[in-house]
């Protein structure tokens, strides 16, 4: 007999988004009808929650009072929470919003699966795919070690712990199973995988087992922390063509003050220099970071310090937020001097910035072609990315509806426009 409906809702990162999967993937084993990000009634709701800034928390918050309104109506069934907001706030959320049938942190799975009086396998490698087929996200670690004082992952995940390398091989396995083309490595960092269970870096390794699977045609990586960056990855990203020639490293600032206030590790000097060491080791690297405004101590001569580097860096993709105090990290002590509509006000400048920075490397793009892997069709015109182009935040290449591709195909395609976040191509070449 089919079980119950259950529609999971995915807040916040791409880590989340494999913690959903995971969940998704054994009740679908246990006969479920799944949905994921749904609009419409199910019987069961489950909401994932971030409760990383303040935005993001909203947004949450959002979600489930959405769904406890659905739940009043009858829309839903039962209403469940998981994840970094009720881990962090439970309590006080429990009795604002007694719709909500029960709440979970991060890693209570299987408090949620007993509420529903199933069985949680921490074993399983068994996932259901939320993205397009053709590619996925692998979550190599769980929590962090690093003290930023803006902070509050570690406070809500813990701290780092490696996932061994022989149980990721077996999940990315299954992964490329299901038709996974492009693997893309998440963790809150990177460059700490390894040091907590063999006392030295294993991303190098680790990289290196999975590109012995054979099928995965793009390895990407996503969250490389600048303090003890894993160099010894840059031979085998300049020399291995399926190693995708992008780091996402975020670097929250340039100005030493603020850098050592918000306990990086890293300064101004040590930071041009690695930025120099990969853009000279790693031609046509698409450097992606991110960058935080209005942080205590951030006067407007240091934000215009800021401004120049991201000017002079020029990179080819950048987002910002606005700082926002957390209880419990480092800085929720630190006067908070910023104003709230001036940190949106610097938020807003750098991204037209930006914005300016990505038109002009995309105009320089018109002519060249690229190999380009197709994500979905839209009315009229089919939307990829390039090798430079993680999905949901970087550059889209367009692609004329009337070309003979499917979702999931890798074509090869010139570029004939270009806008600041957007590549205009025709197909030169269908692989």
């Amino acid at each position: 007999m089919k079980k119950k409906s259950i529609n999971l809702i995915t807040m916040g990162c791409s880590k989340n988004l494999v913690d959903s999967e995971k969940i998704l993937g054994q009740l679908l084993e246990r006969n479920y009808s799944i949905k994921h990000d749904s609009d419409e009634p199910a019987d069961i709701v489950v909401i994932n929650t971030c409760g990383f800034i303040n935005d993001a928390k909203q947004e949450s918050i959002d979600a489930i009072l959405g769904f406890a309104e659905a739940r009043k109506r009858g829309d839903v069934g039962r209403l469940y929470v998981i994840g970094c907001l009720s881990q962090r706030y439970r309590e006080d959320l429990a009795k604002e919003i007694p719709e909500v049938d029960a709440w979970f942190g991060v890693e209570e799975s299987y408090g949620l699966f007993r509420q529903l009086r199933e069985r949680y396998d921490y074993n399983s490698h068994v996932r259901a795919i939320t993205t397009p087929s053709h590619y996925a996200y692998l979550k190599i670690s769980e929590g962090c070690d690093r003290t930023c004082s803006f902070c509050a992952i570690p406070l809500i995940r813990g701290k780092h712990r490696s996932t061994p390398v022989a149980d990721l091989v077996h999940e990315a396995s299954a992964l490329a199973s299901k038709g996974v083309k492009e693997l893309i490595l998440v963790a809150q960092d990177l460059s700490y995988y390894g040091r907590d269970i063999a006392g030295k870096p294993l991303l190098l390794p680790l990289i290196e087992s999975l590109l012995e699977i054979g099928t995965f045609e793009w390895i990407r990586l996503h969250y490389l922390y600048p303090k003890a960056f894993p160099e010894e990855i840059i031979p085998l990203m300049a020399g291995e063509p399926r190693i995708c020639n992008y780091i996402d490293m975020p670097l929250q600032h340039i100005n030493d003050g603020i850098l050592r206030s918000m306990r990086r590790g890293h300064d101004k000097e040590g930071t041009l220099a690695l930025i120099r060491r990969l853009r000279e080791q790693l031609p046509g690297l698409a450097f992606r970071t991110t960058m935080m405004v209005g942080y205590p101590g951030e006067t407007a001569a240091i934000y215009e310090e800021l401004k120049a580097f991201i000017q002079e860096a020029r990179f080819e993709r950048l987002g910002v937020f606005a700082y926002s105090a957390e209880e419990g990290t480092g800085a929720y002590a630190l006067p908070d001097e910023v104003p709230e509509k001036e940190k949106q006000r610097r938020a807003s400048e750098i991204m037209a910035i930006q914005r300016t920075i990505s038109e002009e490397i995309n105009q320089e793009r018109i002519g060249q072609t690229f190999r380009v892997i197709v994500d979905r069709r839209e009315a009229g015109y089919f939307a990829g990315r390039t090798e430079y182009d993680s999905p949901e935040v970087d550059n889209e290449v367009i692609l004329p509806g009337s070309a003979d591709i499917s979702v999931g195909d890798f074509v090869m395609a010139r570029v004939t426009s270009a806008t600041d976040f957007d590549l205009y191509a025709e197909i030169s070449e269908a692989e």
